[in-house]
């Protein structure tokens, strides 16, 4: 198993620079891994295709404008994605400059010393802090710019962009990117869930740099990503347990809440809580033991993301594979990657 073989070509056309609007209406491509069958239809509709009594996860984690333009002594300027969600709050933070800083160098922000630059590794770098960590969230919070992906050439002012790269149920900030299948939920398509009886629950993965990383030979070999912190509470787990002994489907909504139902699947199966990181990395062969269907997006070559979907495609003994049904998403014009179109596989 190599990087490249989850690789494949997307036409750039068909790369989403701004979300579907209302949210529900980005298409849906449903796969029924037990009859081979395909739909497409429309986000809003998805509750035609889950089964009543199911139980929905979603991640509540919320994204942080965690992108800040600073000075240099120099009085050159360079942006800086601060890794919010690796932070303790407490000691030195990292993060990912765009332009070249040296260990010593001190940084500004509106002509007041910020942080200075202590520690390199490659592209990372590592901050102490000359502020205290409420002004420094202050600061981000009042300046700094919401993360969007790199490939997203978007029109959306900041404002906007905090609305739109968020889910309308984020309520735990910590992110520096988004559990992007969740976007296209709306409190419609929540009240068409519950009328059919679907239940829903929350974990938590702080996303950072492990979920969206293009893969290396190193991750598939350790079968590792970088850690993330992760939660699920004892209510949301005793809900899963439940659902699970009565023979309910749960439904991940996108790979960082499958990645935290499965990293901790022992504490679930007993309705126990969990606080702690992942670095688990879902490759194939994986025997799936919470769950049962994922919602999730169109993502980049190369990445884990695609290779997880892989793993639950073989994990169903699906007989289409990733491939299979990206070449028909292509097709069928469907948009790909963060503010891109939805696949629900059951």
């Amino acid at each position: 198993m190599k990087p490249q073989d989850y690789n494949y070509h997307l036409p750039q056309e068909l790369i989403a620079h701004a979300p579907a609007e209302p949210r529900d209406s980005a298409k849906l491509f449903v796969y029924s891994t037990k009859t081979d069958e395909i739909v497409m239809d429309t986000f809003a509709h998805i509750s035609r295709y889950i089964p009543s009594k199911s139980v929905l996860v979603l991640n509540d984690t919320q994204v942080v404008p965690a992108r800040l333009e600073l000075m240099k002594l120099t009085g050159g300027s360079v942006r800086i994605l601060f890794l919010i969600n690796e932070w303790d709050k407490q000691g030195p933070i990292k993060g990912l400059p765009d332009r070249k800083l040296s260990v010593g160098d001190n940084l500004f922000f509106n002509h007041k010393g910020l942080l200075e630059v202590v520690e390199q590794h490659n592209e990372e770098f590592t901050f102490r802090l000359h502020v205290s960590v409420e002004e420094f969230e202050k600061i981000c919070q009042a300046h700094g710019q919401t993360p969007l992906p790199p490939y997203i050439h978007s029109s959306l002012n900041e404002t906007e962009a905090r609305d739109k790269y968020q889910t309308i149920f984020a309520s735990k900030p910590s992110s520096v990117a988004a559990p992007t299948a969740s976007l296209h939920f709306t409190e419609q398509v929540f009240q068409t869930l519950a009328s059919k009886g679907i239940d829903r629950t929350y974990v938590t993965l702080h996303v950072g740099r492990g979920t969206f990383s293009p893969m290396t030979p190193q991750n598939i070999l350790d079968k590792k990503l970088h850690a993330e912190p992760i939660q699920v509470s004892g209510e949301s787990a005793e809900k899963i347990m439940n659902a699970k002994k009565e023979g309910r489907l749960i439904i991940s909504s996108g790979t960082t809440a499958t990645r935290t139902l499965e990293s901790t699947a022992e504490f679930i199966l007993k309705g126990e809580g969990y606080t702690g990181e992942t670095s688990l990395m879902i490759t194939p062969p994986y025997d799936f033991k919470i769950v049962d269907a994922i919602i999730t997006n169109f993502h980049l070559p190369n990445t884990s993301l695609i290779m997880l979907v892989d793993a639950f495609l073989q994990s169903k003994g699906a007989k289409k594979n990733w491939r299979d049904i990206y070449e028909r998403a292509i097709k069928e014009k469907m948009r790909f990657y963060s503010f891109g179109d939805a696949l629900l596989v059951i």
